[in-house]
């Protein structure tokens, strides 16, 4: 019979580490379970502490450290047949936003089911196919093995961790909750993803009809258009105004067609460019929450997240300036980010939430008393995410109203985009059919 050394949360939420003698990991994790502690992670000790009963608790316990010296034995019990270490690729970029939040959901399952920590995150690194990620879960699960904590492994790979994610599996840990911890993120990230999939699904449809009509209008004014003017030309018929504007926009498109298509390109990157800058970017997010038909939806957008993200941190157990040094940076509007800041300096000087919100122009009244109630009963979190859920579902009202109402204009612009040309192009023929007339009588 094997000693293993099982890293625990007590029944006060303090993580400590217990000594036991137990034929396999399994075993080790039942008999701790029974005596009151959550399991967190199981590793062999390199030798039987001595004078310890077959099958009973060690004397000793204290709080869990980087000390444990994982065997070869309890290894093999964490990861089952698949320990094997696997050999890593090289991948570029970055996780895929649903890959993680697959991940995160199994992670909570595994660990809501009893399995150490190690163990869980091995199964899922077996399981998954080679890629970026399948690499960053064994790194972490090894880091885990050795002594870190799993807030502390996971805040190693800061591009597919980010801070949000890291300090809510943090706070998981300390409260011995880190499975429903891990159920909440994956929630968040689930109604994250959803949000972000609606909106680039909408943005399809108007995307294409616009490329489409543009390489259809590009095609008529450079192979098209000129033709016809050769035919007015060598019959020297007046041409209209209409059709004179149009051949010079001919003439240019056939000519600087290159910039035509580059101009958007360079304009991105100058855009970009511009935004790395504090300046710049507080101009464009400025710009983005007053901007005519989709400025309300972003700002919609703003708020949900930044009362999901928070309300999300504080239900789990984040303290309130740190929750808030996260949010500031997940919101992606240097505006609000802003705003919060102040907020951020009004409660470490004993102020309120609400009247810095108040001040930054930015939130909505309903917005800020629903804060100011939570804040009052002490439900701030609960009502941070009524706030997100709310908002969301106008998100979504909004954004369907929105492609509504762009199809039709969409095809009534191209539909007088079309007609100008034919127009255009048709007047001077009329007027050189009635010329023939008038010499045929």
């Amino acid at each position: 019979m094997a000693g293993f050394s099982v890293e625990a949360i007590d029944g006060s939420g303090k993580r400590v580490r217990v000594d036991v003698e137990a034929g396999s990991a399994n075993e080790a994790i039942t008999k701790i379970k029974g005596k009151g502690y959550r399991p967190v992670n199981v590793k062999e000790r390199a030798a039987v502490l001595p004078g310890a009963a077959p099958g009973a608790l060690g004397e000793r316990k204290s709080q869990a450290g980087p000390t444990a010296v994982p065997g070869a034995a309890a290894m093999a019990a964490a990861a089952g047949p698949a320990a094997k270490k696997a050999k890593k690729g090289f991948y570029i970029g970055r996780v895929r936003h649903k890959q993680l939040t697959q991940f995160t959901q199994q992670l909570s399952v595994l660990l809501d089911a009893g399995l150490p920590v190690v163990r869980s995150l091995k199964i899922l690194s077996n399981q998954m196919k080679p890629s970026l990620l399948k690499n960053v879960a064994t790194e972490v699960a090894e880091d885990v093995e050795t002594g870190s904590s799993l807030s502390e492994a996971l805040g190693k790979h800061p591009k597919t961790f980010d801070k949000l994610y890291v300090n809510m599996v943090k706070a998981g840990e300390a409260g011995g909750v880190l499975d429903v911890i891990l159920q909440r993120l994956s929630a968040f990230m689930e109604r994250m993803e959803a949000l972000r999939r609606k909106i680039i699904g909408a943005s399809i449809y108007p995307v294409v009809v616009i490329a489409i009509a543009i390489a259809v209008v590009l095609a008529i004014m450079t192979f098209i258009v000129p033709r016809f003017e050769e035919v007015f030309r060598s019959v020297n018929v007046a041409m209209p105004p209409m059709t004179v504007f149009l051949m010079g926009v001919s003439t240019f498109v056939k000519s600087f067609w290159f910039v035509i298509l580059g101009a958007p390109f360079v304009l991105w990157f100058l855009i970009k460019a511009w935004g790395r800058t504090k300046g710049g970017r507080m101009t464009i997010d400025k710009m983005k929450l007053h901007a005519p038909v989709v400025g309300p939806i972003i700002k919609k957008s703003v708020i949900a997240r930044f009362c999901r993200t928070l309300g999300t941190l504080l239900q789990s157990g984040v303290p309130i300036l740190e929750a808030l040094n996260i949010v500031k940076n997940a919101t992606g509007n240097e505006v609000v980010a802003v705003a919060i800041q102040k907020v951020h300096d009004s409660i470490r000087e004993g102020e309120s939430i609400a009247e810095p919100l108040a001040q930054s122009g930015v939130f909505d009244d309903i917005v800020i008393n629903m804060i100011d109630v939570g804040e009052e009963t002490g439900e701030l979190d609960k009502m941070l995410l009524k706030i997100a859920d709310n908002f969301d579902a106008e998100v979504d009202a909004a954004v369907s109203a929105l492609m509504s109402i762009l199809e039709p204009m969409l095809i009534v612009g191209l539909g007088f985009t079309v007609g100008f040309i034919v127009v255009a192009l048709f007047l001077p023929l009329i007027s050189l059919l009635q010329g023939i007339g008038t010499q045929g009588r």
